[in-house]
């Protein structure tokens, strides 16, 4: 069988790790629908609303129009007339995630957290010795299921690369499995788009060197990768060929965060504000899933020559608010000065130099 619900037992001593990814299913959107059943089986939007507001999350049913997270909100509004926008409630999503986190530790000690509804772990040792991995996997999604009153989506792979993949191949509520002998089979057909990291830009310039499947890419060198896309032309090789080294790490901290997009067209520097507006709301909102504060603003700016410039700021206070965030980020641009005429392909807004959060001010006379 190449990929299934169940994992062959082949041998006591496991010649390969075991890694499972759990995806919560439409978690902040779900958690809303699970905490008030007037909203059950409706289009949900979990976002502010606003002309600048991007969505935080949809449910499956607002999915079905087309809406996805970090979309203007506006326009998830255009496209699903009859959803019910929901305000993001941060505090709580964090709170549910943390009872998820606690159901994972009864099966490992190495689990690394990517955001508050998504983990790798690796359970080639598991506490339970349950006997195989995707037993372990369904254990955790029952569990989730009959204490969290939620479902997740896992993937069951030989390493973190594949895990991720895997656990989207049957979402919602889904579990996936690609076995060690299987890698390669699964591989080969799969789109290029589905390798994590290739996006559009990526997807598009490999397009043009004719690669459209994982197959295709496996029949270029290592050196013609790299030729085209640097040291990631590199990374691409391996996963082609379903490599990743990559360990499972606890407690990793956040370094930083960012998101950017490319235009359409490209732009000058004046007309580049809505663009900054939504990826610093995008920014903020994943910084909330955070435990730490992200204390340096910084604007990265690609131009029509593929120049990247990058302008940062470190305030005496952390921005404590996405608006904040979004003044600083827009302010940086003022740093800028290619010539009124220059014009730019890419935007990015980031927050870096993550540390602990400061205790709340008190006031002198408490």
């Amino acid at each position: 069988m190449m990929t299934g619900e169940l994992e062959a037992e082949r041998g006591t001593a496991p010649a390969v790790r075991k890694i499972i990814h759990i995806d919560m299913d439409a978690f902040y959107a779900s958690v809303e629908q699970r905490d008030d059943p007037k909203l059950r089986g409706r289009p949900v939007v979990v976002a502010w609303r606003g002309n600048r507001s991007v969505v935080c999350a949809a449910s499956y049913e607002a999915r079905k129009y087309g809406v996805r997270s970090a979309m203007a909100a506006v326009h998830a509004e255009r496209l699903c007339p009859d959803a019910i926008f929901v305000p993001p409630d941060f505090v709580r999503y964090k709170a549910v995630s943390s009872a998820v986190r606690e159901i994972f530790r009864r099966h490992t000690d190495l689990i690394e957290p990517l955001s508050l509804d998504e983990a790798y772990m690796d359970v080639t040792a598991n506490k339970l010795n349950l006997p195989t991995a995707t037993m372990v996997a369904k254990t955790i999604r029952r569990e989730i299921r009959e204490e969290l009153n939620l479902t997740a989506s896992a993937g069951v792979a030989p390493n973190k690369f594949l895990a991720k993949i895997a656990s989207d191949w049957r979402k919602p509520d889904g579990l996936f499995v690609i076995q060690p002998d299987d890698v390669n089979s699964f591989l080969v057909p799969l789109a290029v788009g589905r390798i994590p990291g290739v996006g559009k830009v990526t997807e598009e310039r490999l397009k043009q060197i004719g690669v459209a499947t994982v197959g295709d890419l496996q029949g270029l060198e290592a050196a013609k990768l790299e030729e085209q896309f640097g040291r990631y032309g590199r990374r691409l090789y391996d996963l082609a060929r379903g490599i990743d080294h990559n360990r499972v790490i606890p407690n990793r901290p956040t370094k930083s965060i960012s998101a950017e997009d490319t235009f359409e067209r490209d732009l000058l520097l004046g007309e580049t504000e809505e663009m900054i507006r939504r990826l610093a709301e995008k920014v903020w909102n994943a910084s909330r899933k955070e435990e730490r504060v992200g204390r340096t603003v910084v604007l990265k700016l690609k131009t029509r020559e593929f120049e990247i410039l990058t302008r940062s700021h470190t305030p005496v206070v952390p921005p404590e608010s996405c608006e904040e965030l979004t003044a600083m980020a827009l302010s940086l641009r003022e740093r800028v000065s290619l010539g009124a005429e220059q014009r730019f392909r890419l935007v990015g807004v980031g927050l870096s130099n993550f540390q602990d959060a400061l205790p709340a001010r008190s006031s002198l006379f408490d």
